[in-house]
């Protein structure tokens, strides 16, 4: 009996324990298997990303760099995955190049994926903005490499010298290929001559490897050494075609234009970027401050400003000259402050220098110590906005790249100059002749000579001249421009040498242009 119903309860047991297992078994073989309809089956959406396009155009400087940031943060604020510098370049500085380098690696690319698209050519400080991204993607036929540091005007810099300012560009690159995986040794190429750079095989990963001459592996079973081949020679500057940059492991991949660059992303990463890509262009207010700040626009500026002062000085009253140096100089300050060129510290020191020399010219009369004092308070301001320093710094180049916007912010303000002592002479000789200037200018007039001149009272006889050799009385203070009595009229004349006090006597020594020079008679002679 009991062994009849253990035989018979054996199928029982087994049914139970089938039927538990299906139960327990049976949600995960659902998950495994495709559903009718292909539901269960379809493949998983790729994640959506979001991409943003940076230009990076023309000269490298302060103002791009400032740019990028801004609108870097723009994009990562509107939810950026994917930064694209577009880059356009033959270089620039190689400070301003050095900091957008660090501000990719260091800051940015924590942030969002970086990736520079060659879409032209990215030569010099290019290069080196480029490879401080993540990846490089390449436009056929374009171009990268060429980065030895150079002087601005072209003239040749000593075997220690270069190798100074080549050490800093290469640290650059260096810390690039470090910080996104390219040959460090072919980038190094880019920036000196004296490399020498073999590409050798490494026997263990199957890889291509670069190195230079110095550091070439010896192991034989390790590298294929008998097909090493020299890539780069000594004497050469490494440039890069779309081909190569990619057979070299520079470049990621080469595209048709930048639709291919961004369909090369999406497969790679396995992403789908949406189609709405923000594009950030420099605004025009950015555009307009590094044209400014451009060492041809300087020297414009510069010369305005002596030019302006000049003319007012020569012509009695204040008027468009002095309007004209004023805005320059506006200008001139406002854009170095904008780029970090100028701090308040220099601009407060420059505008108490132009405050002591006018109270030198109206108020104090002679030249002492409150003219020489706002000299030197203007040159010590527009020498410390040649320097990018903190306000409680000295304003000293420090190192090569500080040298460089030294050099170039000087060259713009020499030239200047150069080209105002130019125009001051021509103007001096040639100003009554220019048919657009003849209505301000009055003739040459020599001793014996007499010419009419513009009085600021009516005189009792309307035909009464002044001529050089007549003698008055100073109404004003000369400084060195002011007025004097002259009979019965009034006169705008300048001070030939010294000030001259208001009521000292003085005589008309010439009358030249739209100037009636006039000096201090002293015991009872003409000086």
């Amino acid at each position: 009996m009991d062994g009849s119903i253990a035989k018979n309860s054996g199928p029982i047991i087994a049914l139970v324990i089938a039927v538990a297992a299906s139960i327990l078994f049976l949600p995960l073989l659902n998950a495994e298997s495709p559903q009718a309809g292909g539901q269960g089956g379809a493949l998983q959406e790729p994640p959506q990303k979001t991409a943003a396009v940076l230009t990076c155009y023309k000269m490298i400087d302060h103002g791009l760099y400032q740019s990028i940031i801004r609108r870097s943060q723009e994009a990562i604020r509107r939810g950026a995955d994917y930064i694209i510098l577009d880059v356009q370049t033959y270089g620039g500085l190689v400070k301003s190049a050095d900091d957008i380098s660090k501000y990719l690696i260091l800051e940015l690319g924590n942030k969002v994926h970086t990736v520079a698209y060659v879409s032209t050519e990215a030569i010099s400080a290019g290069a080196m903005i480029s490879v401080s991204c993540r990846d490089i993607v390449m436009r056929k036929n374009t171009t990268i490499g060429c980065s030895a540091p150079i002087v601005m005007g072209g003239s040749e810099m000593g075997e220690a010298e270069r190798e100074k300012a080549e050490s800093f560009v290469r640290a650059t690159f260096s810390r690039a290929a470090q910080a996104n995986g390219y040959p460090e040794a072919l980038l190094k190429a880019m920036v000196s001559q004296q490399l020498e750079v073999w590409q050798v095989k490494n026997l263990k990963t199957g890889k291509t490897e670069y190195f230079e001459k110095e550091y070439l592996p010896t192991e034989p079973n390790a590298f294929d050494l008998a097909n090493k081949k020299l890539v780069v020679k000594e004497g050469e500057l490494l440039t890069l075609t779309d081909q190569k940059a990619l057979e070299y492991g520079i470049a990621r991949a080469v595209v048709d234009d930048l639709d291919g660059a961004i369909e090369f992303i999406e497969k790679r990463d396995g992403v789908a970027i949406s189609d709405n890509i923000l594009r950030l262009e420099t605004i025009w207010s950015e555009e307009l401050v590094r044209w400014l700040t451009s060492p041809m626009v300087v020297s414009i500026l510069v010369l305005g400003i002596f030019l302006g002062i000049y003319v007012e000085f020569n012509t009695p009253g204040l008027g468009l000259p002095s309007l004209l140096a004023v805005v320059c100089l506006v200008i001139l300050v406002g854009s170095r402050y904008l780029t970090g060129l100028a701090n308040w510290i220099e601009i407060a020191i420059l505008c108490v220098g132009f405050i002591l020399l006018m109270v030198e010219i109206f108020v104090i009369p002679g030249f002492g110590i409150a003219g020489f004092a706002g000299i030197v308070c203007i040159l010590a301001g527009l020498f410390g906005m040649l320097v990018r320093n903190a306000p409680g710094e000295i304003p000293w180049p420090k190192g090569q790249n500080a040298w460089q916007v030294f050099t170039d912010g000087l060259s713009g303000f020499a030239l200047g100059f150069i080209l105002f002592i130019v125009c001051a002479v021509v103007l001096a000789k040639y100003m009554d002749r220019l048919p657009f200037l003849r209505s301000f200018v009055l003739k040459t007039s020599g001793i014996g000579e007499r010419l009419t001149i513009s009085r600021t009272c009516e005189p009792e006889h309307r035909e009464n001249p002044v001529e050089a050799g007549q003698t008055g009385k100073a109404v004003s203070t000369l400084r060195p421009a002011g007025k004097a009595k002259f009979g019965n009229s009034i006169v705008d004349v300048v001070a030939d040498g010294a000030f001259i006090e208001k009521g000292k006597h003085i005589c008309v020594r010439e009358v030249h242009g739209n100037r009636v020079v006039v000096s201090e008679i002293k015991n009872n002679r003409s000086t």
